[in-house]
């Protein structure tokens, strides 16, 4: 969820009137570390995975589920382990925005070695099983994106209900009650008062439902200009989803800014892959994925902002939410295909520049700082700018985009790094465990073959849409590099160095891409997603790549095994072999002897539903639609020890 600093937190006009003092402040606090760390070398790679969890409470009298708001107290038992044994525990566990979620990582980074892909899975079943411990009867952890009825009649427990009418809770909303944001830190609580009270109105997520037989039109709750949308109106429709997460440390700055670029054109394509999520608020809707649900949830601009209204007391004209895609390439090669024009502070890019950042690292921090502070507390609003990272943290983390650039923490020896945000929740360890190794693995064969997936960011963007869509996995096509083994950027044609800010920050009220794209139309096609996994013709896949990546390298036997089963699990969900987790529910939903052709995931569906998720991820049930058959993987808790002598190798 980003930065969680302690204190009192202000009010939004208390928070408003500092919003010039934090970014500026924050400016000068990234000037001062890039100063000291921009020369930083020889970092070794590590790299993490992030699992959110939902606790999910079944009532088998009635055939009824909830989400069980018990994050708070199962994260007071689990923090009191890392706090006994900070460097021996085998999981971290952090809060996250619902009162009934929770968010795992393993208790160390793994490395360089081939061999610690044998033991992701193993840790994340770890982490399930501390948790599963400690719950009641009935109360299962589940790595679901999202609750299928989160918004409908009766979906916490204990049962809490929204009062959009009292002006002292955060959300006020008609669905979410205040009851199910996390209660043990006040971060959650102000971004959701804060986010609304910007905005000046409450947030309006709205999804096309699915029209089935007897779907009934207007849907109950829709607003009237979008009769056959399912809409929702708090932060917790989006910020209540889970999702799967990636962190990679580079060795050097260069490295993260080619790593942050080259996997952008990735993140689109890893969404349609692992969409998980077609259901909201008990309805099933014409998307399979959340994120334009948590772009929704968050989206603090103002009518002025959104284009609504022409401008008069804003600043700028902004494009999109605060959580989205990335507007703009860090790399060299990268700045060719910055074919967006970037809304940008202008007075902080220049006094970026005169700090000496370089052109595109300046505009990249310039554009996340055009946004306000959203969540502030009393004691760190006065801080050393030589020493302290909070006011640039704070904005940082609060632009919540498919990648993020994180420099290092003051005083760590964390290194640079880049954080993969796309991916949605899986069922089962095995799956989140393939996404993860299959993402880490590709990282290294972009490094080492140095491959170039750049394209416009335009098309990026255009991809972004179109992998949310119902099926996109088999039935739409991806804009995507036809020759991705040729060096990145060698056909440079440096667009947007010269270019003024003045030029940049000319925009119409319509927003429009650069349409002179300087001959790049050559580079980039549409290909299936089942091409760009597997391969066609003359683009030879990933898939492949990464196996003659892994056939030049020293494999054990077990971590082999379970590789190539990851890898298959990739192949076969691109290829319709093996079905999506969202497609997956669909069919369960509208397959099931209670569903009325009318898109409703009812009390019953979803009770179903989700036991026969929860015994698919024990193990209990087979799912060879979703999983396919024969799985086996070698995963073990931890490396052999005659591998483990070579740690300080780099693969």
């Amino acid at each position: 969820m980003g930065l969680l600093s302690e204190g009192s937190p202000l009010s939004w006009e208390e928070t408003k009137a500092l919003a010039q003092h934090v970014r500026e402040h924050g400016i000068e606090q990234f000037i001062n570390l890039y100063a000291r760390l921009k020369d930083r070398q020889g970092d070794v790679l590590k790299w993490g995975d992030e699992v959110e969890y939902i606790i999910v409470r079944f009532d088998d009298e009635k055939k009824e589920t909830q989400v069980s708001l018990r994050a708070r107290e199962l994260l007071a038992v689990l923090n009191e382990k890392e706090h006994a044994d900070p460097t021996g525990v085998k999981s971290l566990w952090r809060p996250e925005y619902g009162a009934y979620m929770i968010e795992g990582t393993p208790g160390k980074p793994y490395g360089g070695l081939l061999a610690h892909f044998n033991v992701v899975e193993a840790n994340m079943r770890y982490r399930r099983l501390e948790v599963a411990e400690m719950l009641p009867p009935g109360e299962h952890v589940m790595s679901i994106t999202n609750f299928p009825r989160l918004g409908a009649d009766n979906f916490t427990y204990p049962p809490a209900k929204p009062t959009p009418e009292d002006e002292s809770c955060a959300a006020r909303s008609l669905y979410f009650p205040d009851e199910a944001i996390y209660p043990g830190h006040p971060r959650f609580k102000t971004l959701t008062r804060n986010i609304r009270q910007r905005r000046g109105e409450k947030v309006s997520i709205d999804l096309p439902v699915f029209r089935d037989k007897n779907t009934v039109i207007p849907v109950a709750g829709s607003l009237p200009d979008k009769p056959d949308y399912v809409h929702m109106d708090a932060m917790g429709f989006g910020m209540g989803c889970c999702c799967l997460q990636l962190t990679f440390q580079a060795c050097n700055i260069a490295e993260a800014r080619t790593l942050y670029d080259q996997l952008t054109p990735m993140c689109p394509i890893m969404l349609a892959l692992t969409a998980a999520s077609p259901a909201y608020r008990g309805y099933l809707t014409d998307v399979d994925c959340r994120w334009n649900v948590i772009s929704a949830s968050v989206d603090c601009r103002t009518k002025e902002e959104r284009g609504e209204v022409p401008l008069k007391n804003d600043r700028f004209r902004i494009y999109k939410s605060r959580y989205d895609s990335i507007d703009s390439y860090l790399s060299p090669a990268g700045e060719k295909y910055n074919d967006v024009p970037l809304v940008l502070d202008e007075k902080l890019y220049n006094r970026l520049r005169e700090g000496d950042i370089d052109h595109l690292l300046a505009q990249h921090i310039a554009h996340l700082f055009i946004r306000d502070s959203v969540s502030l507390f009393s004691e760190k609003v006065h801080q050393n700018d030589e020493q302290d990272t909070d006011h640039f943290e704070n904005i940082q983390s609060t632009n919540w985009q498919t990648m993020r650039f994180k420099p290092p923490p003051p005083n760590s020896p964390i290194g640079w790094r880049v954080e993969f945000r796309p991916c949605e929740a899986q069922l089962t360890d095995f799956e989140n465990a393939a996404i993860v190794c299959f993402v880490v693995l590709l990282t290294r064969v972009i490094l080492s073959y140095q491959l170039d997936f750049l394209i416009p960011i335009s098309k990026v963007d255009e991809n972004m849409q179109t992998s949310q869509k119902r099926g996109a996995v088999l039935t739409e096509k991806f804009w995507f590099k036809k020759n991705i083994t040729g060096p990145p950027g060698a056909q440079t044609n440096n667009i947007g160095a010269d270019q003024s800010l003045s030029e940049m920050n000319n925009h119409d009220n319509e927003h429009d891409a650069m349409t002179d794209n300087n001959g790049m139309d050559d580079e980039y096609e549409l290909m299936t997603i089942d091409q760009i996994i597997n391969g066609k013709g003359h683009f030879p896949g990933l898939v492949p790549l990464i196996n003659s990546y892994l056939g030049s390298m020293d494999v054990d036997a077990d971590t082999h095994c379970t590789i190539q089963q990851y890898l298959r699990l990739i192949q076969k969900r691109a290829s319709g072999e093996l079905m999506t987790t969202a497609s997956w529910i669909r069919k369960e939903v509208t397959g099931h002897e209670e569903y009325k052709q009318d898109s409703v995931v009812s009390e019953r569906i979803c009770y179903d539903l989700l036991k026969k998720a929860k015994d698919i991820q024990d193990g209990i049930r087979p799912c060879p639609e979703l999983l396919g058959s024969n799985i086996n993987s070698k995963t073990a808790d931890n490396i052999p020890p005659a591998i483990e002598k070579h740690l300080t190798k780099r693969c």
